[in-house]
């Protein structure tokens, strides 16, 4: 029997050099809006469609606070815009939003934890430039909020794409077992950390993240025990119940949604879960970017002193499918399952997805495990590169899952012409991104959009 071959390391490494030919490194520099590019406020209105009606305000507000927070909100735009700048060709499984923010510290299914991609609502098989090029401009874009020099935010952009290029040639000469093993745990963050003030924040905030347990910490915050029934306590408006919940008919549904996301976990898993039984369900905003979206924490609860809190999320079309192609999977809640399986080093140990009586889709997961929040507002030069390096390494080992590493390796190459081209285009592009953040402000002040802030 013939079994099919692949291409050696070599054979690849030459096949991405010769793609500089039709797509030059130099070539990625480029941002210019297309004369037909969409009004940005237009896609602003279309990501608003199917979100739940009082959450929009909410969403308008946070992505009115600054460029930054409207690029967080923005991942439709900029998908728009990246079908129109150079790519090579290859794919890999690509994150679609990949701003330095949805990236974060967590805990495994083995009780380590890890600094990886946390937030793949989005992810969809496309072009690995477009990554790239959306967590290095928010590099700038961070750097310009935290009032860092635009010399500053050039660097901090050009070491993300240099991180991202070097560790994709280390991923390509790698056996493909171990690509798959790599993971970038937080002891080996710790030496990384240069500046001693800052490594000594960073410990005291992890300690504190493995310490705060659910029964010990979260649930006191989340949970209302003082009736006999312990229910979610509202804190409105980002935690409510919705007022269809507690309805025979809501819960009905509710039930039969969850079995059915109890039928996409492993059997062990599916064992464990049915320890807990299911007490309340409540509306949680989250983010930027999934504000008005269905999302939900539901709590579980094994014994009196025993909870699980799962966080449900919508999951609906990526932003990146009109642009890269329809998802193979008919449930989003699966694409974005079997994204973060392909993408994380290691996920969630309830990871699973469901839908729901009127064709709502979502994927399911543990809404705290040891997540500790990366306080980029408060970096500096020296913490923003060392961060930009850390995010190009995860970026690229989750692309190198996926994808040819030898041949994206082959078309980057060793000098540092890439680096400056991406370095360019993130300047360029959060410019952009500025611009079009002076629109949404004008429609909100000429009422033409709703927005509700919060407090402080």
């Amino acid at each position: 029997m013939a079994f099919p071959t692949r291409p050696s390391r070599a054979d690849l490494y030459k096949q991405g050099e010769e793609l500089r030919t039709k797509c030059p490194r130099s070539s990625h520099a480029t941002w210019k809006p297309a004369k037909d590019r969409r009004d940005p406020l237009s896609l602003i209105k279309e990501s608003d469609k199917g979100r739940l009606p009082d959450l929009v305000p909410i969403r308008h507000g946070r992505m009115m606070k600054s460029p930054f927070t409207f690029y967080r909100g923005a991942a439709l735009n900029m998908a728009a815009d990246l079908a129109t700048t150079a790519a090579t060709g290859p794919r890999v499984q690509a994150c679609g939003d990949a701003h330095l923010l949805n990236f974060g510290i967590y805990a495994t299914p083995e009780r380590r934890v890890i600094f990886d991609l946390n937030d793949l609502d989005e992810t969809l098989p496309a072009p690995w430039e477009w990554d790239v090029k959306r967590l290095a401009t928010s590099f700038v874009l961070a750097c310009r909020s935290n009032g860092l020099s635009e010399s500053d935010a050039h660097d901090a952009a050009q070491t993300c794409a240099r991180s991202y290029r070097e560790n994709m040639a280390n991923f390509s000469r790698m056996r493909a077992l171990d690509v798959w093993y790599a993971k970038m745990e937080v002891e080996d963050m710790l030496p990384r950390i240069k500046d001693p003030e800052s490594r000594k924040r960073f410990r005291k905030r992890l300690a504190k993240a493995r310490h705060n347990s659910v029964p010990e910490h979260d649930f006191p915050k989340l949970a209302d025990t003082a009736s006999e029934n312990v229910t979610i306590k509202d804190n409105p408006p980002l935690i409510y119940h919705w007022k269809q919940f507690g309805k025979d008919a809501d819960n009905a549904n509710i039930r039969t949604a969850f079995a059915r996301y109890r039928d996409t976990l492993p059997i062990e898993r599916k064992v464990l879960l049915d320890r807990f039984e299911i007490k309340d369900m409540a509306i949680k905003v989250v983010g930027v970017g999934s504000v008005g979206t269905l999302c939900a924490i539901m709590l579980l609860m094994a014994n009196d002193d025993d909870p699980l809190f799962l966080q449900i999320k919508e999951a609906n079309a990526s932003v990146l499918e009109s642009y890269a192609g329809k998802s193979i999977y008919r449930n989003h809640g699966e694409r974005v399952v079997r994204g973060c399986l392909l993408m994380q080093s290691a996920s969630d140990l309830f990871l699973g997805w469901t839908e729901a009586k009127l064709g709502r889709q979502f994927y399911i997961r543990q809404l705290k495990d040891m997540k500790t929040k990366i306080l980029v507002e408060l970096f500096g030069l020296t913490e923003m590169l060392q961060y930009a390096e850390l995010c190009g390494f995860t970026l690229a080992r989750a692309h190198a899952r996926s994808g040819e590493s030898a041949l994206i390796s082959g078309y980057l190459g060793q000098g540092d012409i890439f680096d400056k081209a991406i370095a360019q285009f993130s300047a360029a592009y959060a410019d952009q991104s500025e611009r079009d953040h002076a629109v949404l402000m004008k429609a909100i002040r000429n009422g033409d959009l709703e927005v509700a802030t919060e407090p402080e």
